[in-house]
């Protein structure tokens, strides 16, 4: 059977289809490019097939490999025609060569053992001179199918186009003109995205306190990279996009997953928060076998064959598990919306949990769709990824729209964040702000004289509002009430319980103004069933000739000219209900200083995390230093805590009491 001689009579400027049925055979003989051979249909295993399909749809079903196409024909061109002739082909899958009679003109891509192709692939053009006659012959190889591959792929999907070499490129032309207009929307997408990653990663820079932002940056430049990968046209193999398109989608969909989990307000939720770290590593798990399961396909591998027999054939059933569970991954963000919905959910993000929902029900149903084709011939993923309509050449198909309101979703549900965090943060500092105002009940805004004495104290907070706090009281007997503790946590809370102490303080000091008997009636106040934390304190009760009572509650000791005072131990305030408080009396001598402090002097610690420490702390009280320059020194070393001191020094008779406080936490915020 001789076979039919494609004739296209009078050629001129135009173009004209190679279509009609052509010569096909499977394998691969380089013998097949020789216009001699014989390629009559049912010869040697030659058939014909249309170039219009590929070959899988054409009763060669998941065939990957080899094949062979051949074209027999005949031009007559018009006067005044070009006197070269021009071939263009459209979309051939994979790799291929062009043969005109007998002679290699173009090749796209390559065989194995090196084997590369491109994708998208877009129209290439070859010369082929003043050719009138002949044979064509494209040899095709098709690599092995992935996991998302239909089985009707392989070879030509369009038949080959002849014509002048002007009307070639200006097909070629047209065409680009109207892919660049398909992927207008694509290309102002991928620019919003890359200025939502900028935006975002700036945020979170300046404060990385928030995870939001930087999730947020994630996901954009997860799906700005995709679509560009896969969408561009970049003169890179198919092999190489794949492999950096597999961690853009895992980054994406982690990235999803922790945007949905902090915007939802889920990360209260140890457990969930938990899984949802689980989840990601299993994910770069996942996605590094997946990258090692590639050694198992001959086109991965630089000599073009698998590692061995054993591992090409488990290599498919472990990728096939592999998109198993990477679909049953996908259902985390639904999950997460439920379980948001059964829990109640503000109205403000009603929006990212539907988008959420809706855009990954549309992918996980187009991914099933096409990762199980091969095996179930569903088409319903094809569907949905045919486009609803177009838009000045830009086609817009389900999945793309799910993504739009996405991230349209997303950008509001981070907007109210930001202004729900910034809310939180005026209200924070409305706080803090309450609780300077009430710092003024921490610390005296002045001392009272004390006749016979010189007294200096500073206070120096760990932060904008400490625990630390003491009074001097005058009584009417002419001794005065000294009391300095610490409360344990910071801010307003601890502020709030100062204030409660301060005025306790003030109102035993009229019933009792023993030491003992003032922190056992601080006691009785602070001891609660819900008192969750403690309070240190020492009490002094100093009269004019230098006689003194001291009472501690789990405070550290005071020091006498440089030497620790040796005191009972007792219970700090607030932890059990009758702790008992004993005094101990002792006499300040004319020139005697008597140092009071709280343990964030002794704590203070420095870059190599070591404790000013008793040694220190004896040292620097032996050179009678006034309280801001003990406190001076501990900060040079390294504040940790909140620190206090105050001094007293006994004068000779006749001379002038002094006062000195140093409070700059005081000083107008």
């Amino acid at each position: 059977m001789l076979n039919p001689v494609l004739a296209i009579d009078g050629l001129g400027k135009g173009l004209a289809p190679l279509d009609g049925p052509w010569q096909f055979h499977l394998g691969d003989n380089p013998a097949w490019a020789s216009p001699a051979i014989d390629d009559a249909t049912g010869q040697a295993g030659w058939e014909q097939i249309k170039a219009e399909d590929p070959w899988g749809a054409q009763g060669h079903p998941a065939y990957t490999g080899f094949a062979w196409y051949r074209r027999h024909f005949l031009i007559q061109t018009s006067p005044g025609a070009s006197a070269d002739l021009a071939l263009m082909l459209l979309r051939v899958d994979d790799a291929y060569e062009i043969y005109l009679n007998g002679v290699l003109i173009g090749k796209n891509g390559g065989f194995p053992p090196h084997p590369f192709f491109y994708y998208p692939q877009p129209a290439q053009t070859y010369g082929l001179g003043p050719v009138r006659d002949g044979v064509i012959a494209i040899r095709v190889w098709k690599e092995p199918l992935e996991t998302f591959d239909s089985d009707q792929m392989g070879g030509l999907y369009e038949p080959p186009i002849v014509g002048s070499p002007t009307a070639i490129a200006s097909r070629k032309a047209e065409l680009d003109y109207e892919w660049l207009r398909s992927v207008q929307f694509t290309v102002g997408l991928e620019a919003l995205y890359l200025l939502v990653m900028l935006i975002s990663l700036i945020a979170w820079l300046r404060n990385r306190t928030q995870p939001v932002p930087l999730w947020m940056a994630a996901y954009s430049f997860a799906e700005a990279a995709s679509s560009f990968l896969a969408d561009m046209r970049l003169p890179l193999s198919y092999k190489f996009i794949l492999d950096w398109l597999q961690p853009m989608f895992a980054l994406q969909d982690i990235a999803l997953w922790f945007l949905v989990l902090y915007l939802l307000r889920l990360d209260a939720n140890p457990r969930l928060l938990k899984w949802t770290q689980i989840l990601a590593l299993i994910r770069v798990a996942m996605f590094a076998l997946d990258g090692a399961l590639s050694f198992g396909n001959p086109t991965a591998m630089p000599w073009g064959a698998p590692l061995s027999p054993w591992f090409a054939e488990w290599s498919p059933r472990c990728s096939t598990a592999l998109t198993a569970a990477t679909t049953l991954e996908g259902i985390f963000p639904i999950l997460m919306v439920i379980l948001v919905l059964r829990k109640g959910m503000n109205s403000t993000r009603w929006p990212v949990a539907i988008a959420a929902t809706l855009s990954t029900s549309i992918q996980l149903t187009v991914a099933t769709s096409l990762e199980w084709n091969q095996y179930t011939h569903w088409t319903f993923g094809d569907r949905l990824l045919s486009p609803l309509f177009t838009i000045a050449g830009n086609p817009f198909i389900p999945q793309r729209l799910a993504e739009i309101l996405l991230i349209v979703a997303i950008l509001y549900a981070v907007f109210r964040f930001q202004q729900e965090s910034n809310d939180r943060r005026v209200a924070l500092e409305q706080e803090l702000k309450s609780a300077r105002e009430m710092q003024q009940l921490l610390v005296p805004a002045s001392l009272p004289d004390l006749p016979g004495y010189a007294v200096t104290s500073a206070y120096r907070p760990a932060l904008e509002v400490g625990g630390d706090f003491f009074q001097i009281i005058p009584l009417p007997d002419a001794s005065t009430l000294v009391v300095l503790g610490d409360v344990s946590g910071k801010g307003l809370k601890a502020a709030m319980t100062v204030s409660l102490i301060v005025g306790a303080i003030r109102t035993l000091a009229e019933v009792d103004a023993r030491p003992a008997a003032i922190l056992t009636g601080l006691n009785r106040r602070l001891h609660t069933p819900r008192t969750t934390g403690f309070t240190t304190c020492i009490a002094l009760r100093i009269d004019a000739d230098g006689h003194c009572a001291v009472s501690t509650a789990g405070h550290p000791a005071p020091f006498l000219n440089g030497w620790e005072i040796e005191m009972e131990g007792a219970f700090p305030l607030g932890l059990t209900e009758n702790p008992e408080y004993v005094e101990k009396r002792i006499r300040l001598a004319v020139g005697d200083n008597l140092t009071l402090y709280t343990d964030g002097l002794l704590e203070a610690r420095n870059s190599a995390g070591e404790l000013y420490g008793f040694a220190r702390l004896a040292k620097l009280f032996a050179g009678y230093p006034t309280a801001a320059a003990a406190t001076d020194a501990a900060i040079a070393f390294g504040q940790d805590d909140d620190i206090t001191v105050l001094t007293l020094k006994r004068l000779p008779a006749g001379v002038q009491s002094t006062t000195e406080i140093s409070a700059p936490a005081l000083a107008p915020a």
